[in-house]
């Protein structure tokens, strides 16, 4: 949509509006003084009472209906910025014939449905949403008056934001996956905050033309406006991705299973994107920008990490205790897990034994686990290109307490599903290949490179995956899941939270998938079964 449109702020009203026919005339006398009543009597207090949250939203709504602007701000606790926001609707977004219809009211909380049309040269389209508003009453004047923020104008709107009609800044995408099918936000509606990243991208490259559209334009930074009515269908252009459609079927179903979460699938032997999915109330991309602890999905680096600096093997000692002490800090085991002083590393990597890992901690330096992450498999040193914003890790060099707490993927270490998927990518095949969602001669972006695994490490990984999923901690979560597969289960603690979060990372075949679930405890509990569904649709 083009940048260069103006939004007018004006004092008086939206005069493009025509009277809606939800309330129809009202008291202007009444309206300037919010219907309180006579200016010499006292300010009331408390919450507003039923009547009270009836007048205030019923003057609302009609001066909204009217395209009055600085009548219908007026009734709201902020009325400069509700002006120009009410002003920006009739002026900028072309919004005309508004029609208000409350619902029934929660106290001092009222839902209404607005319906409408959006006129722009010659095209005229209906505009029907819901939204909700709260009625306060007035610090200092003591008035009911609508508790303003932009949602109540339209929900997809923040703070800052505003509505423009006019022609889109970029033409529009179809997004095609990896067999051809067409990946629509309807369709996949997880994938719209990340289609609308690609079109933002590559609109212009892919070889559409753009429409006119009524859009969101955000006031953050470099976010993309979010279309909500298209008047005129411009050309999209067609631009091909790396994603599967089946898979992404699989992941978008997976993660409706929890709140909170977030899956990504690879494809080891090319680093190609198969999906991406989240399943958030904020609607943030944490499955490709999130960077939080991963739990004991990070054993999969550190275990490479000992193999390479040859403190042990497979099959070497990796002893598990019941608690050990690092530099003055003690760590224990999952509750209920027995000791076994004369455990293997792949007996304590497919049990999740925090202790026998710190108990090697002392064989390596403060940075052979940075350098782990950054030269065998990629991670860490902010060059990912995949298309998209992405963070590609962070494993920084810690000394005192938190380089045992990073090694069993607590302390400093931060990741996301991304990162996981592509963990367990190298891991199992020994190569990295910095994951992408469309093709890098799209727009020449380099791939980031690191020299990955010595075949034993990844021979030796792969096969302990391979006992946590037939016989460890992901035994439950993989089951039915067929192919040649391998798991790794976490549990990452977050200050403040009761219930750790859910990690599972694994794969099937030429497969890799990593997911987390915030608040969702064991490993195998939430994060797994969105894994396990996500691999039985890749092979």
């Amino acid at each position: 949509m083009g940048r260069g449109v103006k939004v007018a702020v004006i004092g008086g009203v939206f005069a493009v509006m025509v009277g809606g026919a939800g309330y129809g005339a009202y008291n202007v006398v009444s309206a300037l003084d919010g219907g309180g009543g006579s200016s010499g009597s006292e300010a009331k207090s408390g919450p507003p009472d039923k009547d009270e949250v009836g007048e205030t939203t019923e003057k609302f709504f009609a001066a909204w209906e009217k395209g009055d602007a600085t009548t219908a701000a007026g009734y709201t606790n902020n009325a400069s910025v509700a002006t120009t926001l009410l002003t920006a609707y009739g002026e900028d977004a072309h919004i005309t014939g508004v029609e208000i219809t409350p619902g029934t009211a929660t106290g001092t909380s009222v839902p209404f449905t607005v319906k409408a049309k959006v006129s722009y040269e010659g095209t005229t389209k209906p505009l029907s949403y819901k939204s909700t508003l709260t009625v306060v009453r007035g610090e200092t004047s003591g008035r009911a008056l609508v508790d303003w923020a932009p949602s109540v104008v339209h929900p997809d709107l923040k703070d800052g934001d505003t509505l423009v009609t006019a022609e889109s800044a970029t033409p529009q995408i179809q997004a095609v996956g990896r067999d051809g099918a067409v990946l629509s936000k309807e369709k996949y509606p997880s994938l719209g905050p990340i289609l609308a990243k690609l079109r933002e991208k590559y609109g212009d490259q892919a070889g559409g033309t753009p429409g006119v559209e009524l859009a969101v334009r955000h006031a953050a930074a470099n976010a993309p406006d979010t279309p909500l009515l298209t008047l005129t269908e411009g050309e999209p252009g067609k631009l091909k991705t790396t994603l599967s459609a089946s898979v992404q079927a699989a992941a978008e179903k997976a993660v409706k299973r929890y709140g909170e979460s977030s899956v990504v699938a690879v494809k080891p032997s090319t680093g190609e994107v198969l999906a991406v999915a989240n399943n958030r109330q904020d609607g943030f991309n944490a499955a490709f920008q999130g960077r939080v602890a991963p739990g004991s999905t990070m054993k999969i680096i550190t275990a490479a990490m000992l193999i390479d600096n040859g403190v042990t093997s497979m099959n070497g000692p990796a002893p598990c205790t019941e608690s050990a002490v690092w530099q003055s800090q003690k760590f224990h085991n999952l509750t209920g897990m027995k000791p076994n002083e004369s455990a293997t590393l792949a007996n304590t990597f497919m049990r999740s034994c925090n202790t026998g890992f710190i108990k090697l901690i002392d064989e390596v330096s403060d940075s052979s686990l940075t350098q782990e992450a950054q030269e065998r498999f990629g991670l860490g040193q902010n060059n990912w290109q995949t298309g998209i914003v992405s963070f590609d890790g962070s494993v920084p060099a810690s000394p005192g307490p938190d380089r045992a707490a990073n090694a069993i993927g607590q302390g400093q270490v931060q990741m996301n599903p991304l990162n996981m998927a592509s963990v367990t990518a190298t891991a199992i095949t020994g190569d990295f290949h910095q994951p992408y969602l469309v093709p890098f001669n799209l727009d020449d972006r380099k791939p980031a490179t690191a020299k990955g695994l010595p075949k034993s490490t990844a021979s030796q990984l792969k096969q302990m995956m391979r006992l946590t999923a037939t016989q460890g901690t992901a035994v439950n979560a993989m089951s039915g899941v067929r192919g040649d597969i391998g798991a790794k289960t976490g549990s990452a603690e977050v200050d403040g939270n009761e219930v750790s979060d859910s990690w599972f990372t694994g794969f099937r075949d030429d497969v890799a998938a990593a997911a987390m679930v915030e608040g969702g405890g064991h490993g195998g509990d939430a994060a797994g079964p969105i894994v396990a569904d996500v691999l039985r649709a890749g092979g």
